[in-house]
């Protein structure tokens, strides 16, 4: 891949992909630049295509699934505006990175991911990792996790043909939410307030994500056990 593959050069390629992908395309967070640099992003990579871990592109994870590329992890937790003191919901948790990056920036993170071999394999990386305050559960995401709402902010990593309602129903407040949403292959992504019980809607970025499956995104494909936490 060109640098050695030793922390020190893993450290090296994270600093140049902030730098070069995500500051110097405009975001400003502070927090966030902090935590995208923090995050060991090919912890969260297939091995066999490692060394693509810190490119500016979406990997493959499996299961048809993918890890979004560094610079929109950053523009959409940017997005969400968060202080520190926050509950987020993400709702598909995929590899588990924008799970690690959300947990380095709040208080407590729960994300739900509908196959359980993923869900499985993050909540062991995001452990392995020292992120304690990540609770990963197996269910239908489009569902959120009316257990511990109301959420100070969510997130959507797959693209729905609107915002699933019972997300909106889970923010709190002033909470916001953060989605693509639009046709199957080309999506907006959009940020949503809660204000009491109006949401004001703000378009953000042309984007392109893999389909949010489930009761209130494109449908089901195959069965998943409520609520059942990943192994």
């Amino acid at each position: 891949m060109g640098t050695q593959e030793t922390e020190q050069g893993w450290e090296h390629e994270r600093q140049e992909m902030v730098r070069r992908q995500i500051s110097e395309r405009g975001i400003e967070d502070e927090r966030v630049l902090e935590a995208m640099r923090a995050v060991p992003r090919h912890c969260f990579v297939p091995e066999h295509i490692r060394g693509s871990a810190y490119r500016d592109v979406p990997l493959p994870i499996g299961e048809g699934q993918t890890i979004s590329q560094p610079y929109i992890v950053a523009y959409m937790t940017a997005a969400l505006e968060l202080t520190g003191h926050e509950k987020v919901l993400e709702v598909g948790t995929g590899s588990g990175y924008q799970a690690a990056v959300l947990a380095y920036l709040v208080a407590r993170v729960i994300s739900v991911e509908r196959l359980p071999r993923l869900a499985g394999e993050a909540r062991e990386k995001l452990a392995h990792l020292g992120y304690g305050n990540v609770h990963v559960i197996v269910g239908d995401g489009t569902h959120g996790w009316p257990d511990e709402a109301p959420y100070d902010a969510i997130m959507v990593t797959a693209a729905s043909p609107d915002v699933p309602e019972p997300l909106r129903w889970q923010l709190a407040e002033g909470g916001r939410l953060v989605a693509p949403i639009g046709p199957r292959y080309s999506q907006q992504l959009v940020r949503i307030r809660r204000e009491e019980d109006a949401f004001r809607t703000e378009n953000l970025l042309g984007v392109a994500f893999v389909p949010l499956i489930g009761e209130y995104g494109w449908g089901t494909r195959g069965s998943v056990r409520w609520g059942e936490e990943a192994p």
